[in-house]
């Protein structure tokens, strides 16, 4: 069962919509959605004109139920990222996001992370993290009343991307959580494993971080266990299973999260040292998929939705 802590401070809240709304007044990049396309009542997708990116990508909103009537109000955003060789689709292809936040008032914002799901500044590249954590909010604020209070979900790199980007940007986002993610990138066995990622994509083996012994600050830098210190006063939720170990044998899944789950340990035993309350999953068994995943999104809710201000 989940371990409960603290629950996410008013004091936490205010330091999210503070961070948001500075950054969608006084944000340099100019973003603009040059296409929208409406999937279905509440559900839309745009194509975002991205400096941070140089290109134009999509992010999938889900708006509130009442958004069309109450043209004054404002809602909270929660972003949920997608994981390696996926998509911005992957959350409304694999779960039932969009039924779940019916009447919840809220805005569910899905960007695109790029093929190998990695939502960072690459060192040879574009800048996800900027898109991610800056344009779109600033976007969000301007054209879809987006309050300034934010939380942030992923499942694998994306679970990477919402302790990253949480940890990075200390305040800006009132609760993060990790199902499966990448949270410690230099742990022994984890840089390979992101390396694996990126050429899976036929992508230059040094254009993210650079060499992980060369470049290590670099590393470092972008590492949500070196960066933890940054979560102080952010509601924290972590889910991992042991994989292989009391798995059911699909080993490929099983052996992926295998290997993640000492990075997960050695990130929140870091939180521990530190002092930063966590909610922790960890889990005998489950591989890496949408099966555990959904599982888990649902467990943390009760946080996310404390955080956000909206009913569990």
């Amino acid at each position: 069962m989940p371990h409960p802590t603290t629950g996410v401070s008013r004091r936490a809240v205010a330091k999210a919509a503070t961070a948001a709304g500075l950054t969608a007044l006084l944000g340099t990049r100019a973003t603009a959605a040059r296409a929208v396309t409406r999937l279905g009542p509440r559900t839309l997708d745009l194509s975002v004109s991205s400096a941070a990116l140089g290109r134009s990508a999509p992010v999938r909103l889900i708006l509130p139920s009442d958004f069309e009537t109450r043209t004054t109000r404002t809602y909270p955003v929660l972003y949920l990222l997608h994981g390696a060789h996926d998509d911005y689709t992957s959350w409304t292809r694999e779960t039932d996001i969009e039924a779940f936040t019916e009447g919840r008032e809220l805005i569910v914002a899905i960007p695109d992370a790029g093929p190998t799901g990695i939502p960072t500044a690459w060192r040879s590249g574009p800048d996800y993290e900027t898109f991610q954590a800056e344009e779109i909010p600033a976007l969000l604020a301007r054209d879809y009343r987006a309050s300034g209070v934010r939380a942030v979900a992923g499942v694998s790199t994306g679970g990477y991307g919402a302790m990253a980007h949480a940890a990075r940007h200390p305040g800006g986002f009132a609760a993060a959580a990790s199902y499966s993610g990448i949270l410690d990138t230099t742990a022994p066995g984890v840089p390979p494993l992101v390396d694996a990622i990126v050429a899976r994509e036929n992508l230059p083996p040094l254009s993210l971080w650079g060499n992980p012994v060369l470049n290590l600050l670099t590393w470092r830098d972008f590492n949500p266990r070196a960066r933890a210190a940054g979560l102080r006063g952010t509601g924290l939720y972590v889910s991992s299973g042991s994989g292989v170990v009391g798995g059911s044998g699909d080993w490929l899944p099983e052996a992926l999260e295998s290997a993640l789950w000492p990075s997960a340990h050695g990130f929140t035993d870091t939180l521990a040292r530190l002092g930063i309350p966590v909610t922790t999953h960890y889990y005998t068994g489950g591989g890496h998929s949408w099966e555990y995943w959904k599982r888990e999104f649902t467990a943390s809710w009760p946080m996310l939705a404390r955080a956000l201000g909206v009913p569990e």
